[in-house]
C-alpha cells in the first residue's frame, strides 16, 4: 500500500492570507493588539507554534493554560466566515482535485493529510476548497493539534494510516519543514514548488523528487511504483 500524506497550504490550496487576517482579528478583539501577525512566517509551521509566537511578540509572554486553545477556537470561527464569503481569497492550486482523484482511483493508494493546521482548520479549508471528500479527516491524518512539532504530527498521520513495514509513505509538501518531517519518519518526500520554498532549497533539504505542479505527481507515481 502507498500512503500519501498531503500538506494543505501551499500544496493543495492557497488561502491568500486569510489565516493571518483571521488570527489578527481575534487578537485585536480579545487583546486589543493590532497587526499581531505582522512579521510572523506561517509557512510549514503548526497553528499552535504560530499562536505561541504571536503571544510572545505581541504580548511579551507565553499563553496561559487554555489560552492558546481559546484563541484557536475563535480563529476557526473567523476563518470559516472569511472563507465562506463571496470575497474569499482561497484558491485551489491547479490540478489539485484531478490529481487527488487520479491517485485515489488506484487500488494501491490511500490519501490523508499531514498539516500544521489543527484538524478544524484543515476541515474548513478543504471544505471551502471542495477537496474534503478526498480525505477521511475524522479517522486519518496528522494535524497541528496533535503536536506543535511537524515530525510528530506526520508520525501520527503514519500511525493513523495503519502503514505497515511493507507499505510506503509519501509526504507531499512545499517547505523544508515537510521534507525534514518526512526524513524523520523514514518517508519518501515529494517537494512541490507551488509554495514558499524553491526547488533548490527543497532538493538541498533532501526531497526525493521536486515537482512544479501537482499533476506531475501522477506520472511520477506510475514510474516510481511500477509493478
Amino acid at each position: 500500500m502507498i500512503h500519501y500524506l498531503f500538506d494543505i497550504d501551499g500544496t493543495l490550496v492557497r488561502a491568500g492570507g486569510a489565516g493571518a487576517r483571521s488570527l489578527a482579528a481575534v487578537m485585536m478583539t480579545r487583546y486589543g493588539v493590532a497587526d499581531a501577525c505582522r512579521g510572523i512566517s506561517a509557512a510549514g509551521r503548526t497553528d499552535p507554534a504560530i499562536v505561541h509566537e504571536i503571544f510572545e511578540k505581541a504580548l511579551g509572554r507565553a499563553p496561559a493554560e487554555g489560552e492558546s486553545e481559546a484563541v484557536i477556537a475563535a480563529y476557526l470561527e473567523e476563518l470559516d466566515r472569511a472563507l465562506g464569503t463571496s470575497g474569499s481569497t482561497l484558491r485551489v492550486l491547479p490540478g489539485a482535485a484531478d490529481t487527488l482523484h487520479a491517485l485515489a482511483a488506484r487500488p494501491e493508494v490511500r490519501l490523508a493529510v499531514a498539516t500544521g493546521n489543527v484538524r478544524g482548520g484543515a476541515r474548513i479549508k478543504l471544505h471551502h476548497a471542495g477537496l474534503a471528500p478526498h480525505f477521511d479527516l475524522d479517522r486519518t491524518g496528522g494535524y497541528g493539534c496533535d503536536s506543535a512539532v511537524r515530525a510528530v504530527l506526520v508520525a501520527r498521520a503514519v500511525e493513523r494510516a495503519g502503514a505497515g513495514p511493507a507499505d510506503t509513505v509519501v509526504v507531499v509538501g512545499d517547505t523544508v519543514h515537510d521534507v525534514n518531517a518526512a526524513r524523520a519518519v523514514g518517508a519518501v518526500c515529494v517537494g512541490i514548488t507551488t509554495g514558499s520554498d524553491p526547488a533548490e532549497v527543497l532538493s538541498a533539504a533532501g526531497a526525493d523528487v521536486v515537482i512544479d505542479e501537482l499533476p506531475a505527481l501522477v506520472p511520477w507515481h506510475a514510474a516510481r511504483f511500477a509493478a
